[in-house]
């Protein structure tokens, strides 16, 4: 076991972060959203950009089903509906012609869009007035093509579809669900990309994943736990937080 652990020549600080970044990714699934924020820069900052993406994918898509498991029932798959084919859409082009657009220009605009829109709905609630953002096909095509580029070029999804889905005011574990569903689905979609066209998923990268198991484990039963203590009012509120705080991030570090 301990050579097997060995051939990844990682340090114990790096190892610790690794199993830090699973148990958030733990959390972050199952409901406890705003603990990934670190995951991308730790996980490049260890293995680089392109390797860590397909480092993390297969430790999102282990949560993802501990997530669709537990939260199922409460999916709304009216709107996972809406947004898949757009969002392989947006995953295709991003896989293509991901490397030829400058990250900066990409996370700035993502970012600046996502402050806006979140800036928008916490008047709007402060108002006490609904968020005037139309269900139509347009909006579900512009984010679940949005979703699925920002997704396979930057893994800044999570943002663009908070948006979608805070603007659908979803209850609690209806969020999770639908939420859980369509990454899950997005995740696995992603996969033979990963593998065929950017060769960052191989027998090696799936190993170092099978170590992150145990830490994924307990940070989604951890989440599972949380969750059920956080109001309604609350969770839309750390939703809204916890997106914000993403979308300063992805605007701050472009700006490096």
């Amino acid at each position: 076991m301990l050579e097997y652990i060995l051939q990844f020549d990682l340090s114990t600080i790096q190892w610790s972060l690794a199993g830090l970044c699973g148990m958030m990714i733990g959390l972050a699934k199952t409901g406890v959203f705003g603990t990934q924020l670190l995951i991308v820069p730790i996980m490049a900052g260890i293995f680089g950009g392109k390797p860590s993406a397909g480092l993390v994918l297969p430790m999102l898509i282990t949560a993802d089903i501990f997530a669709v498991t537990y939260y199922k029932r409460y999916a709304q798959w009216k709107y996972i509906l809406k947004l898949l084919p757009w969002t392989f859409v947006g995953v295709l082009v991003g896989a293509l012609f991901g490397n030829a657009i400058s990250d900066v220009q990409f996370q700035r605009t993502i970012g600046l869009m996502v402050i806006i829109f979140i800036s928008m709905m916490i008047w709007q609630d402060i108002r006490k007035k609904d968020v005037g953002v139309p269900d139509y096909w347009w909006f579900s095509a512009l984010m679940g093509s949005a979703g699925g580029f920002s997704s396979m070029v930057g893994n800044a999804a999570g943002p663009v579809m908070s948006m979608y889905f805070l603007s659908m005011r979803l209850p609690k574990n209806n969020y999770i669900g639908t939420w859980a569903w369509f990454f899950f689905l997005m995740n696995l979609i992603k996969v033979p990309f990963h593998i065929v066209l950017w060769k960052t998923i191989h027998l090696q990268s799936l190993s170092f994943n099978l170590l992150m198991i145990p830490p994924i484990i307990i940070g989604a039963l951890l989440g599972i736990r949380i969750v059920k203590f956080i109001p309604e009012k609350g969770y839309r509120i750390l939703i809204m937080a916890a997106t914000f705080v993403a979308a300063l991030l992805l605007f701050y570090s472009s700006s490096k």
